[in-house]
């Protein structure tokens, strides 16, 4: 098996879609395929680069900056492709790689797949942006037609996508490495490093600072805790983005609240683990790794009733849930558990159970199957003088 990748965001660059797609090229390869990866130019530096990836100009995205848009040459790429000869198309990107990905697969009878990580759509609202979602869907439903198979991340994102009428989907979930993020961490040592007292309950938010992850509301929970809870606690916000100036700005001096900035490795890990309860409200997540982290961390956590995270959580065994921006949600149950170590000790053993069984090994198993599927079944139905046609 032959695999070309198209993909706005690959290793090294560390967020969620870029390390899943790098693992599953590892598993690839690990099973004797062999893969090519297209992917922008990225602004971290590997060394050295994979022989495997071919990288091309690019530019910011508007709806996530960390995230570059590539501005491909046709002609190196089809020359690359032909010298390649992939059995199997796989468009991480609906935009411009993911475009010619697309073009290719259909020219040349080749299977081809696409994989959904993003919800855009949501994201437009966060910035502020709603009149760009109807051509937005018009577009994502046009360059899907064609998909022999379509994978999300989790049973609410298939939900989403079914009712706005994509078809062929398939979840293809996300696991956690519980040999990395673990309960097992020297607690006083880790918040210390913070500045933070290891007598105070702490709070942790880890992620992209940005509107539609809305870390605010996590903030300003904190705030709203009573002040005989609150006076005994800390929070710490882990992670860099286009709003970490403004939130530093307007929660940064207020007592107990720790911004650390971007945190990765063994840092990240034991820093899940030294906190106490795990807050993440944001509600635009299709899956939400970090809620799988800081289950398998044996931190209790606190979420958005809503995509990804919902799929993770069953409240009051695995986690607690809240209404998405519900701040008097949040609050009651970050003294909830404040209140309770007999609800935090349950909530805690439940995760650590829930996260044992989310195996990177299994999952990736069932993909490649989906792969293996896909190449068998297809047939070349279109010739390479066929035209694809444009949105009108």
């Amino acid at each position: 098996m032959r695999v070309a990748l198209f993909t706005d965001t690959y290793l090294p660059e560390i967020n969620g879609v870029a390390r899943t797609l790098g693992r599953w090229v590892n598993y690839l390869e690990s099973n004797g395929a062999e893969c090519r990866i297209y992917a922008p130019t990225s602004l971290e530096t590997a060394d050295p680069e994979p022989y495997s990836v071919e990288r091309f100009l690019s530019i910011p995205f508007l709806l996530y900056p960390e995230c570059r848009l590539a501005i491909p040459n046709p002609l190196h790429l089809r020359k690359s492709l032909q010298e390649f000869k992939p059995t199997i198309i796989h468009a991480a990107t609906p935009f411009n790689l993911g475009l010619l990905g697309m073009r290719y697969a259909h020219k040349n009878g080749i299977p081809f797949v696409a994989s959904y990580h993003t919800h855009f759509d949501q994201y437009v609202s966060c910035y502020k942006i709603p009149w760009l979602e109807p051509a937005l869907w018009k577009y994502m439903l046009w360059f899907h037609q064609t998909c022999r198979r379509i994978y999300v991340p989790s049973q609410s994102t298939l939900e989403h996508l079914s009712i706005k009428g994509l078809k062929h989907l398939e979840v293809w979930g996300r696991g956690v490495d519980t040999a990395i993020f673990s309960p097992s961490v020297n607690r006083a040592e880790v918040l210390a490093s913070y500045g933070v007292d290891p007598a105070q309950f702490v709070y942790l938010f880890v992620g992209r600072l940005a509107p539609e992850k809305s870390v605010e509301v996590a903030l300003e929970a904190f705030e709203g805790l009573r002040e005989e809870i609150r006076s005994s606690c800390s929070i710490i916000i882990a992670g860099d983005g286009p709003s970490s100036d403004s939130l530093f700005e307007q929660y940064g001096g207020i007592r107990n609240v720790v911004f650390t900035g971007f945190v990765q490795g063994k840092k990240l890990s034991d820093l899940y683990a030294a906190a106490d309860a795990f807050v993440f409200p944001s509600s635009t997540e299709t899956f939400g790794n970090v809620v799988l982290e800081a289950m398998a961390s044996g931190t209790p956590v606190i979420g958005a009733d809503a995509g990804g995270v919902a799929d993770n959580i069953i409240h009051g065994s695995t986690g607690l849930l809240c209404e998405p921006g519900n701040l008097t949600s949040f609050v009651d149950a970050m003294e909830e558990l404040f209140v309770s170590s007999e609800k935090r000790q349950l909530l805690s053993q439940e995760a650590l159970e829930y996260a044992k069984r989310q195996s990177w090994e299994y999952i990736l198993k069932e993909l490649y199957k989906s792969y293996v599927e896909v190449v068998d079944a297809s047939t070349p139905t279109l010739h390479h003088d066929d035209r694809i046609r444009m949105i009108p």
